[in-house]
């Protein structure tokens, strides 16, 4: 399923159109002049990053315009790798896996949020370009952590800006939170929310969320609106789309063991629903895909083990579509190993498996049913999370701390 909207598909057929004109050698030369460079950088930059990246291969000049580093910061760009750490006694070490295959686009240590008052940096989600990180005092694993030790740290490590939160109004001695959540869309805002889930010692589901508006400088806390109790799934990456922050959560029940909801909540604590997912299993993930949230889940229980992907047209919707299933047997038949599911291209119908028992992120097509690639990680001891970054090289933390 294309996701591109038809007016990005008319937009997309007129450049197309007007470019091979002014490639082709009986184009004239008032229809080549009237495709300067700006005027071309005008078009591009309001096309899906996928065209973008399909332009680049039409001739030598709209290569190097496309690729030009000034240029860059007026195009959309698209999927660059993932963000992931290995724990040691030491701490946390960070590390970067390009899709692609180059160079790390940035030092993933971030050398520069190394604070003398912070022993470790962990990192928490990423969203549109800037990622969220916590800092502690004391070294800690990551499931260990004190609520006093912590800030959140906000950064945007394109251009090498971050900005240190506040510290957070502390949670009753019952409560506690490993799951925070980064929410920022440029193209609506240059500000972002930064929202911290609350859970119940005792009875274990989300008992309401704590938020961070950079509008405001300051924290705010909502109890929770659902009916049904859930707690976030500790392995699954929060998704921002359409003004809502969805989060994969656990509900338990004694008859019929655990079952996973997604758990949506706007970005002022005021709206929370639950929607039920197609299929309940730990390898599952969601993931922004062409503009909707999708849910994909590798499962293994049948004769045939599959991968399906499923999609949530709008955010009215309280139902998944399935969009694609592909059986596993090449990828299994090929590595000998189980996947689960890790991360969704935003741009395209891609899967990313990382493998149990291994160092491996394999990237699925899932509409031509192939492996595009394996890409083997540089750290065997690897946390289970993997955060998508795209690059964001415009600059909307305007009280960064960072020079």
């Amino acid at each position: 399923m294309e996701a591109e909207t038809e007016k990005e598909r008319s937009l997309e057929k007129k450049t197309k159109s007007g470019l091979y004109r002014c490639n082709y050698p009986g184009a004239t030369a008032e229809a080549a002049a009237l495709f300067t460079d700006d005027l071309i950088l005008e078009i591009l930059s309001r096309l899906p990053a996928r065209s973008l990246h399909r332009f680049k291969c039409v001739s030598l000049p709209w290569r190097d315009l496309i690729a030009d580093p000034a240029n860059r910061k007026k195009l959309p760009q698209t999927l660059a790798g993932f963000l992931y750490t290995s724990f040691c006694g030491s701490g946390y070490r960070h590390h970067f896996a390009s899709v692609s295959g180059g160079p790390a686009p940035f030092d993933p240590s971030l050398p520069y949020l190394q604070l003398n008052k912070y022993k470790d940096m962990a990192q928490m989600d990423t969203c549109n370009g800037l990622v969220l990180y916590r800092g502690c005092t004391k070294k800690a694993a990551p499931w260990d952590w004190a609520e006093d030790d912590c800030r959140f740290v906000v950064c945007n490590p394109a251009i090498g800006k971050w900005l240190e939160l506040p510290p957070k109004p502390s949670a009753p001695a019952i409560r506690y939170s490993h799951t925070a959540a980064l929410a920022f869309d440029p193209a609506v805002s240059s500000h972002f929310h930064v929202l911290h889930f609350e859970e119940d010692y005792l009875a274990n589901y989300m008992t309401g969320v704590s938020i961070y508006s950079s509008r405001t400088g300051a924290w705010s806390r909502r109890d929770s609106g659902m009916v049904e109790k859930a707690a976030p799934f500790f392995r699954c990456k929060c998704v921002f789309v359409g003004g809502m922050m969805y989060v994969i959560g656990e509900l338990e029940d004694i008859s019929t063991g655990n079952e996973y909801v997604v758990v949506g909540v706007d970005v002022e604590g005021k709206e929370w629903k639950t929607i039920r997912v197609p299929y309940c299993s730990r390898f599952c993930m969601i993931g922004l895909s062409q503009g909707c949230l999708h849910y994909a889940v590798a499962t293994y229980e049948s004769l045939v083990p599959e991968i399906t992907l499923w999609c949530l047209k709008d955010c009215n919707s309280k139902e998944f579509v399935l969009k694609h299933t592909a059986s596993m047997d090449m990828l299994l038949s090929m590595t000998r190993m189980k996947y689960r599911v890790v991360g969704i291209h935003p741009d395209c119908d891609t899967i990313f498996l990382f493998s149990y028992g291994g160092a491996t992120l394999a990237t699925y097509d899932m509409r031509h049913q192939k492996v595009s690639c394996i890409i083997n990680l540089e750290n065997m001891n690897i946390t289970q999370r993997f955060l998508p970054y795209v690059h964001l090289f415009s600059e909307p933390l305007a009280d960064a701390d960072g020079q």
